[in-house]
């Protein structure tokens, strides 16, 4: 069976409900579906008994009553760019006056701006009116409105946000507001109970549960986020709204889901407190988001990788390259080098470090526990301004009975310069071990097993004295990743 590539859709300003149709960022959706639903119906009313939940199940009511009143619905307005497709491009001579106008346009004549709308939700952290959201939903806003459960409305000043975390702070001219309870991710285990609160399709304080499906999760948008994945329903409308623990706490708030129909299908993903109170900390103090970086390019370390590196188990970020004149460099970090913690906190996957080192205020020390060529290494670092920590992709694992199976070449002086390297051999042809492993045409081969190679005849004799496994750092592109090759 052929599976379908998920789509990644961003939950919140996609659509937005109202009776007799809903309309956002030019988007209809229709509303008789609901509207059957939402009909009275005459039903006979017993005597007022009292509720059990039942047993081995938590009762949610309370948690929904104490914090729906904190939770809002957040619309936005503003314009966007519209253009018309012209049906038939007219085929003109590249000398004609007009064909750089219809190139300049690819096919497509201005039309001007056209009104958008969208819809969120958001809750309030301080009872002056700072409120919480996702960044992605008032990004480009040009008005932002914020409806409380007790259906009175303000014009919101959105104070900051940060595309990075998406997560953006507003506030409201209103006081005595009732607010969330703000708690932590970092006890929360897989396996719990969590409740979301929002407005999905518009549909305003609506409630949803579910449990912790993981935590720490990188999404492929190559954002530093740790998510909390969850099988909560959301959908579009819900976020930027909180995810609350059995004490009524908010640990998260609802930002993505996977899905291929644009609506909840089981995966959502919620950004962690302790990420979205750094930021939001931030943006009222100083009126900007710094955070720190290490200038490394990291990947997991998998089980091939780990018996390459002699590591115990699979674990810790393994340092793929490092940016020149970054804090790692400085600090003597190497290619090769697995970071297993930092300053005392186990690193057990790569999404625990970015989020880590972002956590730091750039200038801050930080001390890291490496694993190199066997053994464990301490090495303190001062931690530099923020670089997004890229994730690097890993090819598939081999499990072929051959040695590498390439053909190499030196690099040309151009090709070093390219490349920014002094060693290194060109791969012209791939196959045996080294092609199962992803190796292909173009790498160029940096590395094998934490040893430079400089040129043909040393890749040969360092891979003759490998044994079963071997850690072939190659350059692809822009970035630098190792290949777990199985030799045989």
């Amino acid at each position: 069976m052929t599976l379908n590539p998920l789509k990644m859709t961003v939950a919140a300003v996609a659509v937005a409900a109202a009776v007799g149709g809903a309309y956002s960022l030019g988007q209809n959706v229709p509303f008789s579906n609901a509207q059957a639903a939402a009909q009275p119906t005459a039903v006979a009313v017993a005597p007022s008994m009292p509720v059990v939940a039942p047993a081995g199940l938590p009762d949610m009511r309370s948690i929904v009553a104490a914090n729906a009143p904190a939770v809002v619905n957040i619309s936005v307005t503003g314009t966007r760019k519209t253009a018309t497709a012209i049906p038939d491009m007219p085929q003109l001579d590249p000398n004609d006056p007009f064909f750089q106008f219809f190139r300049h346009f690819r096919g497509q004549i201005p039309e001007g701006n056209e009104p958008m709308r969208g819809l969120g939700s958001g809750f309030i952290v301080s009872a002056d009116g700072t409120v919480l959201t996702n960044a992605h939903v008032v990004d480009g806003a040009e008005e932002v409105t914020v409806k409380l459960n007790d259906k009175r409305e303000f014009k919101a000043k959105v104070l900051g946000l940060d595309k990075t975390s998406d997560v953006a702070v507003l506030k409201i001219d209103a006081k005595n507001l009732p607010t969330v309870k703000i708690g932590s991710s970092a006890q929360t285990q897989v396996g719990e109970w969590v409740l979301a609160i929002g407005s999905p399709y518009g549909f305003e304080s609506s409630a949803s549960a579910g449990i912790v499906s993981a935590k720490s999760r990188n999404l492929p948008d190559g954002s530093y986020v740790p998510f909390i994945q969850t099988d909560v329903a959301v959908n579009p409308g819900n976020s930027g709204g909180p995810l609350f623990n059995m004490n009524g706490e908010v640990i998260g708030i609802n930002s993505q889901i996977y899905s291929r129909s644009g609506g909840y299908q089981g995966l959502s993903f919620a950004i962690p407190m302790e990420v979205a109170m750094n930021i939001e900390r931030q943006i009222v103090t100083h009126g900007k988001v710094q955070r720190g970086k290490l200038g490394v390019t990291i990947q997991e370390v998998n089980q091939a990788l780990a018996d390459s590196f002699g590591l115990p188990k699979p674990t810790g970020a393994l340092v793929s390259s490092i940016e020149k004149g970054s804090p790692a460099a400085k600090a003597g970090l190497e290619p090769g080098d697995v970071i297993l913690s930092i300053d005392g906190k186990t690193i057990e996957t790569t999404g625990q470090l970015p989020a880590a080192v972002a956590g730091k205020t750039p200038g801050e020390s930080a001390h890291l526990q490496i694993w190199r060529k066997g053994e464990t290494r301490n090495v303190d670092i001062k931690v530099g301004s923020f670089g997004e920590e890229k994730q690097a992709a890993v090819e598939p694992p081999a499990t072929d009975k051959s040695r590498l199976g390439v053909a190499v070449r030196p690099l040309t002086p151009d090709e070093r310069r390219q490349a920014e390297t002094s060693g290194g051999v060109l791969v012209e042809q791939s196959g045996g071990a080294a092609a199962r492993a992803g190796i292909r045409p173009g790498d160029i081969i940096v590395s094998v097993n934490g040893q430079a190679i400089a040129d043909v005849e040393q890749l040969r004799g360092v891979i003759a004295k490998s044994g079963k496994r071997a850690a072939i750092l190659v350059e692809r592109g822009n970035s630098r990743l190792f290949v777990p090759v199985d030799l045989g």
